[in-house]
């Protein structure tokens, strides 16, 4: 099971490395996903981007694990209301297959139970493990 959580960390951190650059890639379709009611918009989108990129890198350093997991879960709980937003203004990502109405906004709001999946992936590495490091008792 400790290879499936250290495989998983580096997916999860290369995940986050990847989308927080996109930020900086595509940040036209994050500004479209922003609620009206936050203040600065694109200043918004890149400090996202920035922790994505910043936590998705500590996430695989062993002494920062935890910290960048709980960082993980407090941008995954910042990030939600726009997630929220896409769903409720049915604003569907660029690329995205062309399907009927209903079958993308089935698939927009289910993607607001994914980012429960994905706090529960990042708070796994919150938990100790119990594995014994070297200069620990």
């Amino acid at each position: 099971m400790r290879w499936v959580k250290l495989v998983l960390k580096w997916v999860m951190g290369v995940f986050y490395v990847v989308a927080g650059t996109m930020h900086f890639v595509r940040p036209e379709f994050y500004l479209r996903i922003m609620p009206e009611y936050l203040p600065y918009h694109r200043e918004l989108v890149f400090l996202s981007g920035v922790c994505e990129v910043v936590l998705g890198v500590l996430v695989l350093v062993p002494r920062f694990t935890k910290w960048a997991a709980w960082g993980i879960v407090a941008l995954l709980i910042a990030v939600f209301p726009a997630n929220v937003n896409m769903a409720v203004n049915r604003i569907v990502p660029p690329g995205a297959p062309d399907l009927s109405p209903l079958a993308q906004q089935i698939l927009l709001w289910a993607r607001l139970p994914l980012q429960g999946l994905l706090v529960a992936w990042a708070w796994w590495y919150t938990q100790d493990d119990g594995i014994v490091r070297e200069g620990q008792p």
